[in-house]
C-alpha cells in the first residue's frame, strides 16, 4: 500500500469516526439528535400536531419590559441560551420600541401606550422564510408544521441565513456559548458551540413531548399558541375578534407570529 493510500484511509476513518460522533461534541444527547433531526420531532401518541404553527401575544396585557422578563427567563433557561456581557449576547426572544419592531406603520395618531411600549421579539417561523433559501447545507430548513428549524451539525457559519432574515432573528456564537452558560444547564437540550448561528425553535422539542413553548408557558395566558388552519383553535379565534398586526408584512414573507395591539 502505498504513502497516499495509507493518507487516503487514515482521513476517511478520521472523519467517518468525526461525523459519528460529531453530534456529542455538539453537546448533544440522543433524544434531543432525534428532535433536531429533519423530520423527527414526534414522540408517538405524546406529540402536539398542526398544520401551521402560529403564535399570538397579546400585548396589551403587558404592562412593561419587566412583565415580559419571565417569558425570557423560560426561554433561555430551556435553550441554555448564554449570558454574554458587553451586549454580544446571544437572542432567542428580547425586546425592542415599537418603531424597531414595526417600521411599515405609517399611523402617526396611534395611542401613546402603543407607542411607548416595548415588544417581544423572536424568529417568526415565516411562511416564506427568505433564511432557508438561502442555507447552503439546508442546515436551516422548514418542517411540514410551520416551524423553522436548525441542524446545528450542518451549521458552517457561513451567516448567509443572518444576512437573508429581514427581522434580525438570528445570532451567530462568535465566542464559545458554553462559557456563558448559567448553572445548572437544561440537560435535555444541546449546548451549541463557536462558529454556528442559532435562534427560536418555536420549542420544537417540547412540542415533541406534548408542551407548550416555553414563553407560552411563562405567559399565562398571555401569548396564545395553536394551529392557524383550524378555525377552532385559540389563536384563530384571538386573530377573528382582534386587530392584529405582524412584522414587516410587505416583504411577503409571512411571519408565524401576530401581535395584538
Amino acid at each position: 500500500m502505498n504513502t497516499n493510500r495509507r493518507k487516503f484511509l487514515k482521513v476517511a476513518g478520521l472523519s467517518a469516526f468525526a461525523l459519528s460522533s460529531g453530534l456529542a461534541g455538539l453537546g448533544m444527547t440522543t433524544e434531543a439528535c432525534a428532535q433536531l433531526a429533519p423530520g423527527k420531532y414526534g414522540h408517538g401518541d405524546k406529540t402536539a400536531h398542526a398544520k401551521r404553527w402560529a403564535m399570538v401575544i397579546d400585548t396589551r396585557q403587558f404592562r412593561s419590559a419587566e412583565d415580559y422578563k419571565p417569558l425570557i427567563r423560560a426561554c433561555h433557561e430551556a435553550h441554555n441560551v448564554p449570558d454574554i456581557p458587553d451586549n454580544k449576547n446571544i437572542k432567542w426572544m428580547w425586546l425592542d420600541s415599537f418603531e424597531h419592531v414595526f417600521p411599515d406603520d405609517m399611523n402617526e395618531h396611534m395611542s401613546q401606550r402603543i407607542k411607548d411600549s416595548v415588544y417581544p421579539l423572536l424568529c417568526n417561523h415565516c411562511t416564506n422564510p427568505p433564511c432557508v433559501r438561502v442555507c447552503p447545507t439546508q442546515a436551516t430548513y422548514k418542517m411540514a408544521d410551520g416551524i423553522v428549524a436548525m441542524d446545528y451539525h450542518r451549521c458552517i457559519g457561513c451567516r448567509f441565513c443572518m444576512a437573508g432574515c429581514p427581522y434580525g432573528a438570528r445570532s451567530f456564537n462568535f465566542y464559545d456559548p458554553r462559557l456563558y452558560l448559567p448553572k445548572p444547564t437544561n440537560p435535555r437540550f444541546p449546548t451549541r458551540m463557536i462558529g454556528v448561528v442559532e435562534k427560536c425553535t418555536f420549542c420544537a422539542e417540547r412540542l415533541a413531548q406534548g408542551l407548550m413553548p416555553a414563553c407560552v408557558e411563562a405567559s399565562k395566558g398571555k401569548i396564545l399558541f395553536g394551529d392557524l388552519e383550524d378555525p377552532e383553535s385559540s389563536v384563530r379565534k384571538a386573530l377573528a375578534e382582534n386587530y392584529s398586526i405582524r412584522r414587516k408584512p410587505n416583504l411577503g414573507t409571512q411571519p408565524g407570529v401576530y401581535y395584538l395591539i
